[in-house]
């Protein structure tokens, strides 16, 4: 197999850090230039017309896509140790968790970011710096609620580790180095701890 990654990039690093989790190696890496374009050029789209990386291309040739869905079928490759759940039950809380951080924390700080950066204006045209801003003050009150639930278990989705502490981690470390955003100095304990414990 082999997976088209960009190191600076949070979904890239999702899929590294499930695989890292995982212990899985023997997986060849592809590392694409977006500030050159090369998630534009036809090779890739051919990949992702969608033009995101990371993909995954299987033995047999096909593009896996979306960060989620390639987790997903690694999980079933390697299902030790279980990062999605054991049970109907469990499965559902866990892509419940996931899919909150994914669809809000981390969405949000891309959106800040993307729209803000200079560095990233290559990536994103038109930006809207209003736009970004605001999505910053909606990525605080995502955050704030995640320290809320820190506060009450020890990770993302509850009582162990799992793909949710993964996403939200990937998404705090791209805020963290492109909005400074530090949890702890703006009144999120659990989460600043929950960040250092993962880190």
């Amino acid at each position: 197999m082999r997976l088209y990654t960009s190191p600076r990039a949070p979904n890239p690093r999702r899929v590294a850090m499930f695989m890292a989790a995982k212990g899985i190696t023997g997986i060849e890496t592809v590392e694409v230039d977006l500030n050159a374009g090369g998630h534009r050029s036809p090779e890739f789209l051919a990949l992702n017309p969608m033009g995101r990386i990371p993909v995954l291309v299987l033995d047999d040739g096909r593009a896996l896509s979306e960060t989620r869905a390639i987790c997903t079928y690694l999980e079933g490759l390697y299902p030790e140790p279980n990062l999605m759940g054991v049970d109907a039950t469990e499965r559902a809380f866990i892509e419940m968790a996931d899919r909150r951080v994914e669809l809000h924390l981390m969405l949000e700080i891309a959106h800040c970011v993307r729209h803000t950066h200079p560095g990233l204006a290559v990536l994103e045209q038109p930006q809207f710096p209003e736009f970004g801003a605001a999505q910053g003050r909606k990525m605080r009150d995502t955050a704030r609620w995640l320290d809320g639930e820190l506060g009450k278990h020890p990770y993302v989705a509850g009582e162990r580790f799992t793909i949710a502490d993964i996403t939200a981690f990937c998404a705090l470390e791209f805020a963290r180095g492109l909005m400074k955003f530090r949890p702890g100095e703006e009144g999120m304990p659990h989460l600043q701890a929950w960040r250092d414990r993962m880190a």
